[in-house]
């Protein structure tokens, strides 16, 4: 088990999918830096993510980078994540926006995004994903569709487990 960082969108959506559960099983902690704490708890913010942050889960915890990575062109959620992942040597950072992906891999840091996320659970049968997949894309997820249909393209090629 491991101990990864996670951006707003990974949780945001795990959670809107009803999938959030998941990461206990996938790794020993989660730790979030405060912006991404705040950005949980928006005005915007769905319902079900207000309330999931209102009553965070023992697995989770908030903490604060000492340092902030310097020259990385991410918004302020990204930038915490990448500098406390550094700080802690976390397994990997858990983020979908494509700028923070690329700073985050150009910090040497393993890199998981939502669909990772869904895909690792349902090689683990913790979930049923094309299911989870028809739920994500009831959201206001803003994925590549490609993305989307390789991950289902490699779950139906998966040999099935008897």
């Amino acid at each position: 088990m491991s101990v990864v960082v996670s951006d707003t969108s990974p949780l945001h959506y795990l959670i809107l999918c009803g999938t959030e559960e998941i990461l206990p099983k996938l790794f020993q902690q989660v730790v979030i830096p405060p912006t991404v704490f705040a950005e949980l708890q928006q005005t915007n913010t769905p319902p079900p993510v207000k309330k999931w942050a209102d009553a965070l889960p023992d697995w989770v915890v908030v903490q604060s980078p000492i340092h902030l990575s310097a020259g990385l062109d991410v918004d302020r959620g990204e930038l915490e994540a990448i500098s406390l992942a550094r700080e802690i040597h976390a397994a990997a950072v858990l983020m979908d926006d494509l700028a923070g992906r690329r700073a985050a891999a150009q910090c040497g840091l393993p890199v998981v995004g939502t669909l990772g996320l869904f895909e690792q659970a349902s090689i683990r049968g913790l979930i049923d994903l094309p299911g989870v997949i028809g739920r994500l894309r009831q959201t206001n997820v803003r994925l590549d569709s490609k993305l989307i249909q390789a991950v289902l393209d490699r779950h139906q090629a998966r040999p099935k487990k008897a």
